[in-house]
Formats: structure tokens, sequence, C-alpha cells
């Protein structure tokens, strides 16, 4: 099915509305573009492109809901699928944090979409595969990469009056690069909204140096060292703690911001005063829906941490009922603040520390503590007198996001990070920690 515009997804929504005898019925309408090519060993392994267009329809009577979705959208088949939620709905059992759904929300559109990236087609996905592979043969390396575009729609309604209509658009790129005896390994990602801030060549560029460089890797003793962390290093690591900003996980003793003998942390300082990090649909960077797709609330911006004190924390609408706080759209990305230093900088800057430049294969140790276990790849260095002097071998790590912001001792330039390993779009400086915790080494490259 094509893309729909806002009047005709309005349409379907109104006559989905229409068919229901429910309490309350609440649409939503979700098409997708998607395309892609995969390459590896030098050469493109895939390639194609999907398209796609759902509709949910969501219905309560009194406690009891029931949901049903399709991807036909004659009038028969709406009809049919509000008929099967409402079915669902008086066989459910009542649901105990059942909240009605929201009344009429105002939305501030966000500049989600840019029309050159959903011009974006095969030729164009073909030369940002050749940009990669061409400049790894030149240099006698072996890359595999993938690079996704994506062109969609949302629609949201319900009868209590909410509409919203967004039409997006983002592009992500990943890229490996190894030398042929597999002893050195470079990687690195991007991601963006507009087509025309993505160079695949000097992407893959930044991978090929690494894998060049991470040859002949010494081993370093485990220990505290002073690291210099680049973004997509902190990135998975930040985002579990992003994830774990809410107000009834803290009241209920459940995570690292629930305070001793009962309540939240808000309003604590918990890290170094450096640290601003903030929520913002509107941010030109990685702009997102202006409504919260579970609650339908319309999202506003909003500080997290304000240096170096928990500035808020996330209501559902049970919880804020229970506790008599007003509800909290979730958030699509996050922001931190940083200085104007390259990366490049902060290692000019450094006696002695270890350059990171992706950490994976990241699992919770302590939901308590936040502490987690990891191991760093694709180019790991060491530092002295300001200069990288070899590779080192990898490391695994035992640490926690907040004890990484509790000991920063500089912050660089801020970039977008993004794709399908990070749960929101994100704009992280580089960073330079102090006593970052290895624990062991990695054979791995």
């Amino acid at each position: 099915m094509k893309q729909l515009n806002q009047e005709e997804a309005k349409r379907i929504a109104d006559r989905v509305i229409g068919l229901s005898k429910a309490d309350e019925c609440t649409v939503s309408i979700e098409g997708n573009r998607t395309g892609n090519i995969r390459f590896a060993r030098n050469s493109v392994s895939t390639a194609g492109l999907t398209e796609d267009t759902q509709l949910a329809v969501r219905v309560a009577f009194g406690k009891r809901v029931g949901t049903a979705v399709i991807n036909e959208f004659d009038d028969k088949s709406l009809e049919k699928a509000v008929r099967r939620a409402e079915e669902l709905a008086r066989l459910a059992p009542e649901n105990p944090e059942f909240v009605p759904a929201v009344g009429k929300q105002e939305y501030q559109l966000t500049r989600t979409f840019v029309p050159s990236t959903a011009a974006i087609d095969p030729a164009y996905r073909a030369e940002v595969a050749a940009a990669s592979i061409g400049q790894a043969r030149a240099k006698k390396l072996v890359t595999a990469g993938f690079f996704t575009d994506s062109t969609r729609f949302a629609c949201i309604a319900n009868s209590k009056g909410v509409f919203g209509f967004q039409e997006f658009t983002d592009l992500s790129f990943t890229c490996t690069a190894r030398t042929e005896d597999g002893r050195g390994s470079g990687w690195v990602t991007r991601s963006a909204v507009d087509a025309r801030r993505f160079n695949a060549a000097e992407a893959a560029e930044i991978a090929i140096d690494k894998a060049l460089r991470s040859v002949d890797a010494k081993a370093l003793e485990p220990g505290r060292y002073t690291v210099i962390l680049e973004p997509a290093a902190t990135s998975e690591i930040l985002g579990n703690m992003f994830s774990s900003f809410g107000a009834r996980a803290a009241d209920e003793g459940r995570s690292f911001l629930a305070k001793k003998g009962g309540g939240n942390r808000l309003g604590e300082k918990l890290f170094d005063e450096q640290v601003n990090i903030w929520a913002d649909p509107w941010n030109p960077d990685v702009p997102v829906a202006p409504w919260d797709s579970q609650t339908l609330i319309a999202r506003k911006r909003t500080d997290l941490i304000k240096n170096g004190r928990v500035a808020s924390l996330g209501y559902s609408p049970f919880w804020a009922q229970k506790t008599g706080n007003q509800a909290t759209a979730g958030h699509g990305n996050m922001i931190m603040a940083g200085g104007t230093k390259s990366l490049e900088e902060l290692v000019a800057g450094t006696k002695k520390g270890i350059v990171v430049t992706r950490t994976w294969y990241i699992r919770m140790v302590d939901p308590q503590s936040l502490l987690i276990t990891g191991l760093t790849r694709d180019g790991t260095f060491y530092v002295e007198n300001g200069k990288i002097k070899h590779p080192v071998k990898n490391f695994r790590f035992n640490e926690s996001p907040v004890t990484i912001l509790n000991n920063i001792d500089e912050l660089g330039k801020p970039e977008i990070i993004g794709g399908d390993e990070v749960p929101f779009q994100m704009v992280l400086p580089p960073m330079k920690v102090r006593d970052f915790n290895f624990t062991s080494l990695s054979d791995a490259v």
C-alpha cells in the first residue's frame, strides 16, 4: 500500500472510530518504505526494499481492553478489525492499572522529514557500498557493512479528539574494516535524518584507518585507567541509564534512583556538575515525533540531569494517577551537552590513557547500581604524552554509567548517535573519564 497523506490517514482513522461501539477507541496507522544494502567480504550480499502499512485499533469497555491489527484498509476489513478488538475486550479480564485515554492534545510538529533522504534510490545505496569497498580494496582490507534508509508516516487518533500526523525520514550506516589476517579491526557508525549530512566515504575512511592502526596490539595489565570514550562507546551504556528514569521503579525501590527508606532521589546531585542531559523532540539533529506513541501525550523539552542533579522523573498515566502527579510522555531522544574539542584534541591533552572506539556485548550485572559488564572492540589504543603510541588488546570492563558520569575530566564536541543498538536517538560528546575499570583482557579484535 502506498504511503498515506494526512487527509487519507484521517479519513481512515475517523471511519474506524465511527464504527466502534466501545467506551473509547484509539487508532494508530503506520506506514514505512525501507531500503537497504548489505555488503561483506568486499562484495554486496543483499539489497532490497520493503513496504508495509498497518493499522492498530484499541478499544475499552470499562477496564477491559482489546486490540486488533490489520494491513487491509477497505471498509469490510476496517469493520472486521473493530469488531474483533471489541470481542477481545469483552473477553479480557479487567486491567487493575487501566487509565482512560488522554483527551485532545496540542502537537507542535517536528522537522522529521527531509526530501533528500526520501529520494534515496538503489543507485545511491550502491554508491554507499562502493565507497567502503573501493577504499578497502585499495588498502588490502576487507569490509562488511549495512546501510538502511527509511521514509515513513505515523497517524494517531482517539474518540476523545486526539489527532496527529507526522512524516519521517532517516538513515543509518555501519561499517567494519579488517585486515586480511584478522589482526586489525576498525568500525564506524553514522545516523542522520538528512542525507545531505551523511558522507559514506568519510565514514568508511575512519573504519579503515582504525583497522590499519590496530594491528599488532600489545597487552596492558587490567586496572583503572583514564579513558577517552568515543560517543559510540558510551551510547548503549548511557542508554541503560536513560531508560531507568521512571518514577515508579524509583518509588518502589527498584532502581538506582530509589532512596533508602522510601521515595526517590529527584533533585539530588548524583553526577559531575558538567553533566547536563535533556530530551527535546524539536532538536534539529535528532528530531522525533511530538507525541508518545504509547500514551499519545504531547512531548516537550525536558531536563533529565541539570548541572549533575536529577531534574525529572517519568510518570506513566497509572503511576501519576496513583501518586497525584502529572503523567509525562516517554522520551524519543537524549541530548548531552559537551565542549568544543574534537576527539583528537582530547587525546592531545592526555598524559596517559586509552582510547575506546566501541563497546559491545553489554550485560547488566546489578540493576540497583546500574553496574554493567562488556567488552571493547574495533580499535583500542594507548595514549602517552598526547599521542596514540600503539594499539592495545581489548578489555572486559565492569562499570556503571553513574560512576562514569561522576569521573569526567573533560567533554568533547557532541555527535549524533543512532541505529538499532541504542534505545534512543542521541547526541553525545566524547568523554575523557578517569579510573575506568578494566577487569581482564580479551583476545577478540
